[in-house]
């Protein structure tokens, strides 16, 4: 047999064998990755299991839920009583409305004029969104004696009450740079300046739609039997 032939099968074969035993090192490494993986993923799993029965979560969580049931009880409550509506009232109403809750604001007006009618317009898209707050108007060609007890002279004169006491009032436009085209949002922030509104949270009205949203497909589900829900 030829020596260069025999040398050369010889290390064919050893080479063979370098990439068989390279192949098996390389499939026990993967297989030892997905046992890895396998054991991490039970590991997370265990953790999540955790994570819905710790008693500190589900406390957090049914505090959350408690907080939010209160504040929805009290604006439904609130709402009983005139909030989070824009309401004409006359003039003997007056002293029972402002008196009736903590703050109110409260726009004289006169039905012809112009800048009377941009107030009734803010003051109307506001009132939904600061139920804390009551919104009503009135008449002053109707209501000569609080329009003189409470000295307006210059209509639309906006009277904002806390208590049952006038705190403030926004005479005209004086406060909004005195021009019709003030926004929405200036006359917002003025009314949070002077403390009549609260600030409102970006998600607050949401979550307070997301609550009510989801008692009612409580009550939904509990009153149809083929209900899916759980």
């Amino acid at each position: 047999m030829d020596p260069d032939s025999v040398k050369s099968t010889l290390s064919n074969l050893a080479f063979g064998n370098v990439i068989a035993a390279a192949a098996r090192d390389y499939q026990k490494e993967l297989l030892a990755q997905e046992k890895a993986q396998g054991s991490n993923s039970v590991h997370q799993e265990v953790d999540l299991d955790e994570l819905i029965d710790d008693p500190e979560l589900e406390k957090l969580h049914a505090d959350r839920i408690a907080a939010l049931k209160k504040e929805v009880e009290k604006r439904e409550a609130l709402k009983r009583q005139g909030h989070g509506e824009y309401r004409e009232i006359t003039e003997g109403d007056f002293l029972g409305e402002v008196t009736g809750s903590e703050k109110v604001i409260c726009h004289f007006y006169h039905r012809e004029f112009y800048r009377c009618k941009i107030m009734d317009k803010h003051l109307k898209a506001l009132s939904p969104r600061h139920v804390d707050t009551k919104f009503i108007r009135m008449d002053a060609e109707n209501a000569p004696f609080f329009v003189t007890k409470l000295g307006i002279k210059t209509l639309p004169c906006v009277i904002l009450f806390r208590k049952g006491i006038a705190v403030d009032r926004l005479i005209g436009f004086q406060d909004l740079g005195g021009k019709d085209d003030f926004t929405e949002k200036s006359l917002e922030i003025l009314l949070i300046k002077k403390g009549i509104l609260s600030e409102k949270k970006d998600n607050e009205d949401d979550e307070d739609d997301d609550y009510l949203e989801s008692r009612r497909r409580t009550v939904r589900s509990s009153a149809d039997p083929d209900s899916d829900s759980d």
